[in-house]
C-alpha cells in the first residue's frame, strides 16, 4: 500500500494547525512547505495544494484574540485573510522558481456540472504550465446557512482529489495519524498503520464517546479518506510537522496512516455521486428495481417528487440514488405515474417518458 511509483498526481492537504505556531501562522513553515513541494515537482509528481489558514490570518490582522465564530465576521475575516495567506505562498514558492495560482471555491461550483468542468480544465491547464495549484474555500461568501460550505476542508481536499484524478491524497495535520483511540487521552494508544477499508469498527474506534479529538478532527478525515477512496484514491495521514514529510511519504517510509482505494468509478458517476442534491424523487420499488437492472427511470414509476429544482439538476431517487432529471421539479410532478404515451398532451413536447438514463444513475451503496 505504500509503493507510489505509479502516482503522477497528488493532493496535499494542509491543516491551520499545522500551519501555526501559537498565535501566530508560521511562515518559515509555509517557506518548508514550498521547498518540499518543489521536490516533489522535481520528481516528476503534478501537485495541487489544498490549505486552511485565511481566517485565522485575517482574525489575527485584525488584532482578534478569541476565537471568531461569528458568521459575518469569519467572512471578513477571511476576505482579509486569503490575500496574506497567498502571499506567504508566494514568497515561499517563488524562492524555488515555481509559480502558484489561487483557487477559491463553494460547493456550487462543483455541485454543477458545467462549472465543474470548467474548473476542472483550468486546473489541468495551470498543471500543464508547471504552475502549483492552491485551493482554498471562499469563505469570505461560502456558510453553511446558504448551502454553499463544504463544511471543513478535509472534505474539499477529497472531492479535489476525486474531481481531478489524484492518486494520492496527502492530509497534513497535527496528529501522528490514525490511533485505535484518542492518544491525548488514554495511555497505550496503539498507531494503526495501514488500513485498507475503512469499517464501522474503525469509525467506533476513532470516535470515542467524549473524545473530542476523535469527534472534532478524526471523524471528518475519515469521511474524506473514504470519499478519496471511492475515486481510486489512496489517503496517508500523518503529521506536518515531521522532517521533509513528503519526500518521506512518497518514498514510502512507514509514517503515519495510509488509506486503500478501491476500483476508480467513471469521472462522470464520481461527479454525481458527490454532489449535493437539489430535490428528491420518490419512486415505487418496481422502479427502483428496474434502475438497479441499469434500466432507465421512466415517470411511470414516480409516486412523488419533493423540492424545487430546474432540468439537469442532482437528485436523490428515495435514499437509494442520485440521478440526473431530464426535467424540472414542476414537469415531473405534472407526469408523476403516467404512462410515457401521456407525457405529450401534459407536457406539450415531444418526450419519451424517460426521467434519468444509466449513465446518468449512481447508486449510493454501490
Amino acid at each position: 500500500m505504500r509503493s507510489f511509483d505509479t502516482v503522477r498526481r497528488v493532493v496535499v492537504k494542509i491543516g491551520t494547525n499545522v500551519l501555526s505556531r501559537g498565535d501566530e501562522m508560521d511562515t518559515d513553515y509555509i517557506d518548508d512547505i514550498g521547498r518540499q513541494v518543489h521536490g516533489l515537482r522535481s520528481r516528476g509528481y503534478e501537485v495541487v495544494l489544498v490549505t486552511s489558514g485565511a481566517i485565522g490570518m485575517g482574525a489575527r490582522e485584525l488584532g482578534l484574540a478569541e476565537k471568531v465564530t461569528n458568521v459575518q465576521m469569519r467572512q471578513a475575516c477571511a476576505a482579509i485573510g486569503q490575500p496574506l495567506l497567498m502571499h506567504a505562498y508566494k514568497q515561499a514558492f517563488q524562492a524555488h522558481g515555481v509559480t502558484v495560482a489561487q483557487v477559491l471555491l463553494t460547493s456550487e461550483v462543483l455541485n454543477n456540472r458545467r462549472s465543474y468542468l470548467n474548473l476542472r480544465n483550468a486546473i489541468e491547464s495551470l498543471l500543464s504550465l508547471a504552475v502549483v495549484p492552491i485551493v482554498n474555500e471562499n469563505d469570505s461568501v461560502s456558510t453553511a446557512e446558504i448551502g454553499s460550505s463544504f463544511g471543513d476542508n478535509d472534505r474539499l481536499s477529497a472531492l479535489v482529489a476525486s474531481k481531478l484524478d489524484a492518486e494520492l491524497l496527502i492530509m497534513l495535520t497535527d496528529i501522528e495519524g490514525l490511533y485505535d483511540r484518542d492518544p491525548r487521552r488514554e495511555d497505550g494508544a496503539r498507531l494503526i498503520s495501514e488500513v485498507e477499508t475503512i469499517t464501522p469498527e474503525i469509525e467506533r474506534s476513532a470516535a470515542g464517546a467524549g473524545s473530542a479529538h476523535a469527534t472534532g478532527g478524526m471523524r471528518t478525515k475519515l469521511k474524506a479518506a473514504r470519499l478519496a477512496a471511492a475515486a481510486g484514491c489512496r489517503t496517508v495521514l500523518v503529521h506536518g510537522r515531521e522532517q521533509s514529510v513528503l519526500e518521506r511519504v512518497i518514498t514510502g517510509e512507514t509514517i503515519g496512516t495510509v488509506f486503500g482505494a478501491q476500483a476508480r468509478m467513471k469521472n462522470r458517476l464520481r461527479w454525481l455521486r458527490n454532489s449535493e442534491p437539489q430535490g428528491r424523487i420518490v419512486v415505487d420499488d418496481g422502479a427502483l428495481q428496474a434502475i438497479r437492472r441499469r434500466n432507465s427511470l421512466l415517470v411511470s414509476g414516480i409516486r412523488g417528487v419533493e423540492g424545487v429544482f430546474p432540468s439537469g439538476a442532482v437528485v436523490m431517487v428515495n435514499d437509494a440514488a442520485k440521478v440526473v432529471t431530464n426535467l424540472d421539479s414542476a414537469q415531473l410532478q405534472a407526469v408523476a405515474g403516467k404512462k410515457s404515451g401521456e407525457v405529450r398532451q401534459i407536457l406539450g413536447v415531444e418526450y419519451s417518458g424517460i426521467v434519468a438514463r444509466p449513465e446518468d444513475t449512481v447508486f449510493l451503496d454501490a
